[in-house]
């Protein structure tokens, strides 16, 4: 890898119907603050829909984010769908199988919302399916189309500490939130108890947030996948030119 390249993040999106111009048809459609925030943190974007994964899509990625978007299936945790939960099959099914790939490569993974419910599930973790019940509130999502703005306490000596610091101000639109985190460690909570992030601490950099900072004006946490993936493509490329270096003993 040039010193100079981007380094190439994926962007988990959708496929739904869409209208533009005189055309009304499927797209893969992701909201494109996603894509702005990782160009503006100096990588390169690439939407990715749901699809199988192969060895070739993951030589190509140096990092990954898991968009938000619609809930993910109970059956993946074991559990039988709340009437309010909406979800997206296809969606669930590639994701998972790209987070796996993703994980066994040891690429960083940034989840957002719906992202981090799935690094959450895919460790072995399940969900609060509708979170009104529990909280008797809806300041999580106040109203459809518009965030909720609450603060979050952020575990020290955690990734996200180091990111943000101790405390942060964020907005949110969820109605699920985070149960039981599996293997995943809870590294922010919202002052009402909601879990708010969670990190793999075993691995380079695997965060989720439950938030959306694709729609704040804070960049740090996309400048922290972009500095993670290109600190990867740099290791990577350096290991594949040891690796074509004709050795000392050759003749």
């Amino acid at each position: 890898m040039s010193p100079h390249a981007r380094p190439v993040i994926g962007i988990t999106c959708y496929v739904e119907d869409a209208a533009w111009g005189v055309w009304q048809a499927p797209a893969a459609l992701v909201p494109y603050a996603y894509v702005r925030r990782v160009t503006a943190a100096g990588a390169r974007a690439v939407v990715i829909p749901p699809d199988d994964v192969d060895a070739d899509l993951l030589g190509r990625l140096d990092g990954l984010l898991l968009a938000g978007g619609a809930d993910v299936t109970p059956d993946q945790y074991g559990e039988s769908a709340h009437p309010r939960t909406v979800t997206r099959p296809d969606r669930d099914a590639g994701e998972l199988a790209l987070l796996g790939a993703a994980l066994d490569a040891d690429l960083p993974v940034l989840g957002v919302c719906r992202g981090m419910q799935l690094l959450a599930v895919a460790a072995g973790g399940s969900l609060h399916q509708h979170l009104p019940e529990l909280v008797g509130h809806e300041r999580h999502q106040p109203a459809p189309g518009r965030y909720g703005e609450h603060p979050v306490t952020v575990a020290a000596g955690s990734t996200l500490h180091t990111i943000l610091g101790p405390t942060a101000l964020v907005n949110s639109y969820h109605h699920q939130a985070v149960r039981d985190p599996g293997s995943l460690v809870v590294t922010a909570r919202s002052d009402d108890g909601v879990i708010e992030a969670v990190e793999d601490p075993r691995r380079r950099f695997v965060l989720g947030v439950q938030w959306h900072p694709e729609e704040l004006t804070d960049p740090r946490l996309f400048e922290a996948l972009a500095g993670e993936a290109s600190a990867g493509a740099t290791r990577r490329a350096a290991l594949r030119s040891t690796d074509r270096a004709p050795s000392s003993m050759s003749r």
